[in-house]
């Protein structure tokens, strides 16, 4: 494909589009090339390796969990994913904080989730208007290249590029194709929740995953670590499925395995099936709620990626849409820093006090409970990250060795 068009394009706009966006650019990519057929080969494939993976090492963690040497990995991952977090923010800083405007909307996004508990759709739909309204008006502050940067690199001629001189057919808009395509892709998404809602009430654990991860596929944007936000606070302290750290340990699994980050939901399910099996033995459980969580999760991209790839041709270039784009991604500065705060504090502190005061809330650390060997070892993974620029996988393997070794020498593998 040339590398210019229209593949950058596309990731731009799949930044303001729901879901996670590496699954959403393999199909299209897919799809453009091979139409509905290639879209389904690449984005199954794309999934395939890391839900395999995810799920032996969720096996692995439900039934050796407790024993010392997974224990000792675990907080070596935990501490080196905390670094990781603090990498993602100055990173996708970097990238879209180009004025003052957009640094004030990323700290009024951490404001409203951290101090007023406000919900994370909420947060990022107010930046999307603002930014909407900005860009219509024309203001200069909101017209900046909020996505991704374009390849510099060298390109290839159309004529002898995958796709050639011009946009095939199935990638022009087509009304009856887009019906069609919303007619199978619902039915196969939310048939299963209905299903289930129907068959064991709103209250069983397998309704509330599907529900959840349905409703998470629609109003979390901006890329893998603003869903993890939303995911981690509502799946720890709403439905209780997980322990704050015991996110952390999945998203260690996400970040060392294959696949998009965002596999780490699979986990998540898993562990809420796994603590609540009803009269299902606990593993086939588990088993069962982390391959339900990908399919509800994942199903919806093809639907967004089918329904709306022929359209992008059409939006590219619109610049209220641009702006939106970009007070979005200013946005999710806040969003991600908010999870490493809220990460942190849970990972080098045994003790958070939670405070209210009116519509302010507070998460305060108990100083005295502070993880030293934690902090210790996130320091060193922060700085593996910044300043001697060491890959994500070389620290998560040294700091899952270094937690090794320290149980190792207190004697408690």
């Amino acid at each position: 494909m040339d590398r210019r068009e229209p593949v950058p394009a596309c990731a731009e706009l799949l930044h303001v589009a729901p879901g996670p966006e590496a699954q959403q650019l393999a199909i299209y990519i897919g799809w453009l090339l091979h139409k509905t057929r290639g879209g389904l080969v690449a984005g199954s494939l794309f999934v395939l390796p890391g839900l395999i993976a995810i799920m032996i090492l969720s096996w692995i963690y439900a039934a050796f969990g407790t024993v010392g040497v997974v224990t000792a990995l675990f907080f070596g991952l935990k501490a080196a994913v905390l670094a990781v977090v603090l990498e993602a923010v100055v990173r996708v800083g970097k990238r879209a904080l180009k004025n003052r405007v957009m640094i004030a909307l990323a700290a009024a996004a951490f404001i409203a989730l951290f101090f007023f508990g406000v919900p994370f759709p909420l947060v990022i739909l107010a930046a999307a208007l603002i930014g909407f309204v900005g860009g219509r008006l024309g203001m200069g502050a909101f017209l900046v290249n909020g996505g991704h940067k374009s390849s510099h690199g060298k390109t290839i001629a159309d004529v002898e590029s995958a796709l050639g001189e011009a946009l095939p057919a199935h990638a022009r808009p087509a009304l009856r194709w887009s019906l069609t395509v919303a007619g199978i892709g619902f039915v196969l998404w939310l048939g299963p929740v209905f299903l289930l809602i129907a068959c064991f009430g709103i209250d069983n654990v397998f309704s509330q995953i599907s529900i959840f991860f349905s409703k998470m596929a629609v109003v979390t944007f901006g890329g893998a670590y603003a869903v993890l936000s939303y995911v981690a606070q509502q799946a720890v302290e709403s439905y209780h499925w997980l322990k704050p750290g015991e996110m952390l340990d999945g998203l260690g699994m996400a970040e060392t395995t294959p696949g998009p980050l965002i596999m780490v939901t699979q986990f998540v399910g898993f562990m809420g099936a796994f603590r609540s099996p009803g009269a299902l033995n606990p593993m086939l459980a588990a088993t069962l709620g982390g391959l339900l969580t990908t399919w509800v999760t994942f199903v919806p991209c093809f639907i967004w990626i089918f329904l709306g790839a022929p359209f992008i041709e059409v939006l590219r270039g619109n610049k209220a849409l641009s702006a939106a784009l970009s007070t979005i991604t200013a946005a999710v500065v806040g969003v991600i820093l908010n999870l490493a705060v809220w990460f942190g504090l849970h990972t080098l502190f045994a003790e958070v006090q939670d405070l209210q005061y009116g519509i302010l809330s507070l998460k305060l650390p108990m100083l005295a409970s502070i993880n030293w060997p934690s902090l210790v070892l996130t320091a060193a993974a922060a700085l593996a990250l910044f300043r001697f620029k060491l890959g994500v996988i070389p620290v998560l393997l040294g700091s899952a060795a270094i937690g090794i070794a320290y149980y190792a020498v207190n004697g408690q593998l």
